[in-house]
């Protein structure tokens, strides 16, 4: 996973004007933050609908058909952006590394969380996040030191979205959207704030990508069976056809797994000619039928990804791009949840 983020990473960058980027990297290293996350400062926040940030970017092809929706929100939770394995900083992440930062806007929120950008007002907290070897602990005390940076992490997306509830939602409805890490931290978001709890009748939907989801952990919260149902879970994994990781061989249950070119429970294999397009190393260029999406057990099978000066082609795990290859099957998804969630309430309320 690693190797495909850092190759990602290198063809978006390379892609940037050299200036701008300069001029970028300038403006991230002259912020200063406190240890611990204060919400009520924008800063704090990598996207937030009271500043322009890289949610707001929409793909050149969209633009002239964009036509943006205040009257919901979208709380994302972004994935892992603190990859050095020597983990500088110790377990979790400096809020102060600009480098970080940087990534984070200019990859993880231009590239996934714009996705929402029409479908709602994007709030995406920054959060002392785990490292990337949080996940993989080579012993005991290793995993108890893992364990807590995700729980510091946990602590303060938490506190995020207790500031955004109090402060921002007025009573909106909410999309819930996340990859990988951010996943992590949404799983234990929704049993805390939305499974049997009365914040779940404004759950519009939760798309809960990148990361296994135990259906088990759920009292009340269920995936989402039809392209059109609300207040329900979406999720999936996306490898090459044939492939199972260690990870998840080992685990004991069936993942929620969410086909995102059907987004039906009945509809599990879909080729490539139905994906409408996909949003890859060139951010204003839309690329259609690059991947099928065949539901295998708890993960999401596609062959091998068809688009000029592929990247991917010598991994079978496409986790980077889980968003990115469905760019907008999930963009029109959302939009068409959006519609029912507001339909049906709107007709309960008369």
């Amino acid at each position: 996973m690693r190797l495909c983020f850092s190759l990602f990473i290198i063809i978006l960058l390379s892609s940037c004007a050299e200036s701008n980027l300069t001029k970028l990297k300038a403006v991230y290293a002259q912020e200063k933050y406190q240890e611990v996350p204060d919400y009520s400062n924008l800063q704090y926040w990598a996207a937030h609908p009271d500043k322009k940030d890289p949610s707001d970017s929409v793909p050149a092809p969209l633009k002239a058909s964009y036509h943006p929706n205040t009257n919901v929100d979208v709380f994302f939770v972004h994935p892992t952006t603190y990859l050095d394995s020597t983990r500088p900083y110790g377990w979790y992440a400096s809020l102060n590394d600009y480098k970080i930062n940087y990534t984070t806007d200019y990859y993880v929120v231009l590239n996934q969380a714009s996705i929402f950008n029409e479908a709602g007002r994007i709030f995406a907290p920054r959060y002392r996040q785990a490292n990337i070897k949080s996940y993989t602990p080579n012993n005991k005390v290793d995993t108890g030191y893992a364990l807590a940076a995700f729980d510091t992490a946990y602590q303060d997306v938490k506190k995020s979205f207790e500031y955004y509830l109090e402060h921002y939602n007025n009573g909106r409805p909410i999309i819930i959207a996340s990859h990988s890490q951010g996943s992590t931290h949404t799983i234990r978001l929704l049993k805390e704030f939305f499974d049997g709890k009365p914040l779940s009748k404004k759950l519009v939907v939760a798309y809960v990508v990148g990361i296994p989801v135990d259906p088990a952990i759920y009292t009340s919260l269920k995936a989402c069976e039809t392209p059109n149902a609300t207040g329900c879970i979406c999720s999936w994994r996306t490898l090459h056809e044939g492939f199972e990781t260690e990870f998840v061989k080992k685990e004991k249950y069936t993942a929620i797994v969410t086909n995102p070119l059907s987004w039906s429970n009945t509809i599990t294999n879909v080729d490539r000619f139905q994906n409408t397009g996909a949003v890859l190393y060139n951010f204003n260029k839309i690329i259609p039928n690059v991947v099928g999406a065949a539901n295998h057990g708890g993960v999401l099978w596609t062959a091998k990804p068809h688009f000029f000066g592929s990247f991917l082609y010598k991994t079978e795990n496409y986790h980077i791009a889980d968003y990115n290859f469905y760019y907008l099957s999930v963009r029109k998804n959302v939009a068409d949840r959006v519609n029912s969630f507001l339909s049906a309430n709107n007709s309960s309320t008369h």
